[in-house]
């Protein structure tokens, strides 16, 4: 199972929030929501998000918007298999209060649409 190259603060924090989901039963936390739990910048969050996923922890996937709706899609991520494995690992050393079996959702969680035959 590869590790991310250096485990940061915010790195942390990121981990924390998409275990935070898992364990809530949502399947999808979109990146404006861990920004605004996590009190971190954009650049920030989305450049963790893209290290994860291109490590294969976590899949993102767009949004699919209607015609009518208004606003930029979001994008949305989950934890992969690998990706609990590994979060459970980093968070028992570096943060082990973090893995509660539970955890309200924070405002500004919302789960994604789901639509018959999306990826």
């Amino acid at each position: 199972m590869a590790s991310p190259i250096r485990i940061t603060g915010p790195l942390l924090d990121v981990l924390e929030e998409l275990l935070a989901a898992y364990a809530a039963g949502d399947d999808d936390v979109h990146g404006w929501a861990i920004m605004k739990a996590t009190r971190r910048s954009g650049p920030t969050i989305y450049g963790i998000l893209d290290r994860l996923e291109d490590m294969g922890w976590i899949e993102g996937r767009w949004e699919i918007q209607e015609n009518d709706q208004a606003g930029p899609r979001k994008r949305f991520y989950s934890l992969t298999p690998s990706g609990l494995a590994g979060v459970q690992v980093i968070l028992r050393e570096r943060r082990p209060g973090a893995l509660r079996p539970t955890r309200p959702r924070h405002p500004g969680w919302q789960p994604a649409p789901r639509q018959a035959g999306a990826q």
